[in-house]
């Protein structure tokens, strides 16, 4: 899970998380939303891939990024563990 929170550090990369949720895009789509240079958005794009947050598929010359939603989800579980009471939770159920 350490992982996945360092990944989430960076504005950069919250904000590919948040280009990716409305579906796949190439490695060059992605980078050509932010001022950096390509390696540094190879090394953004590593971060989130070794976090398991977004998942890399070679299309001939073009790499294509998609959301792992399921890390996603987890990690927002385990953190709103953390900070309190979930989405969805009863009073009830914070009783227990």
């Amino acid at each position: 899970m350490s992982d996945v929170f360092k990944a989430l550090a960076h504005p950069v990369r919250r904000d590919v998380l948040r280009a990716l949720r409305d579906g796949p895009q190439s490695a060059g789509e992605l980078a050509g939303r932010y001022p950096v240079s390509k390696p540094t958005m190879s090394g953004h794009f590593a971060s989130l891939k070794a976090a398991g947050l977004i998942i890399a598929e070679r299309h001939g010359t073009t790499i294509v990024y998609r959301l792992n939603a399921s890390v996603a989800d987890e990690a927002l579980g385990w953190l709103m563990d953390l900070v309190g009471k979930r989405q969805g939770d009863s009073p009830e159920q914070e009783e227990e």
